[in-house]
């Protein structure tokens, strides 16, 4: 028996698309590797993009070329495994967590940690202090680098901190950055996601002060924490940009005060130059050009 036998009779099976459809000219071998199914469902996911974070099944519909029956079957299995959630009150979909976790596990491998990599330890070293690299994952922030000065090991924050830790944003300087270049609606459904519990003795736990701190640093360009995170805990944090100008990641320097017991405009004073030239330079391996 050979695999391209002349009989048209094959076992009854139920469709599960993962064999080439009539009309799509598809060769046996290729049928035998390729999962139709599989590539339908990815397809879904990547329904969702920019300017598109919530979709309808009549959108999915039209994205993906299926009927709506078809694609309620595709996105109530998507839904159950985690990969797409659904608003109960509109009743339409957007990514869920299970798509986090596989960006994640490509951090890694990430363009911004190849890059950044030599500038953040090279800022570590200069200024003495620890070095983090953290993006935007709903209401937390994930570290992605972190870097330790090689002419000092006594600093340490006590908080365990590694690649992959999460914080809530809202009581970080990472955070704020991110937060604060969040489109407004955006913002709005983050927030409201976010328990603004007291963290440290300085944490901001009123929602109209943290949007005035989101404010400032918008205008000015970094974030300040002075202790809203844990007691003794000061850092400062600015925006990394692509090519788009758009912030994909924020960088921190953070400083015990059991180290350098100094006030935050002292941090500031010391630290903000070096910390805009590291941000600078790692935004523009990534494509960054400001504008005049």
């Amino acid at each position: 028996m050979t695999t391209r036998s002349t009989s048209p009779k094959l076992p009854a099976q139920p469709p599960t698309g993962d064999v080439p459809e009539q009309g799509t000219g598809q060769q046996p071998a290729t049928a035998a590797t390729f999962s139709q199914s599989l590539e339908r469902g990815l397809l879904i996911l990547s329904s969702f993009g920019e300017g598109r974070p919530v979709l309808g099944i009549a959108d999915l519909a039209r994205a993906v070329d299926l009927n709506k029956s078809t694609t309620h079957r595709y996105v109530a299995t998507l839904a159950k495994l985690g990969y797409l959630q659904q608003d109960p009150d509109t009743k339409k979909y957007s990514l869920g967590p299970k798509v986090v976790d596989l960006g994640f596990a490509a951090i890694n491998s990430m363009e911004i940690t190849r890059v950044a990599a030599p500038y953040l330890q090279e800022l570590s070293d200069e200024t003495g202090y620890t070095v983090s690299m953290a993006v935007l994952e709903g209401p937390d922030i994930v570290y992605i680098d972190r870097r330790r000065s090689g002419r000092t090991s006594s600093f340490a924050v006590g908080l365990n901190l590694h690649v992959g830790s999460r914080l809530p944003a809202y009581c970080t300087s990472m955070g704020k950055v991110l937060l604060a270049h969040q489109q407004q609606g955006d913002l709005r459904v983050l927030l409201d996601r976010t328990d603004l519990a007291r963290r440290g003795p300085k944490t901001i736990t009123a929602r109209e002060q943290l949007m005035a701190a989101l404010a400032r640093v918008r205008r000015t360009g970094f974030s300040i924490n002075d202790e809203e995170l844990a007691a003794g805990l000061r850092s400062l944090a600015a925006p990394v940009r692509d090519r788009t100008g758009g912030v994909v990641a924020a960088v921190n320097i953070a400083v015990h005060l059991t180290v350098w017991n100094a006030s935050s405009d002292s941090v500031i004073a010391r630290l903000e130059a070096p910390l805009r030239s590291t941000v600078a330079e790692i935004s523009a391996r990534l494509g960054y050009r400001p504008s005049d």
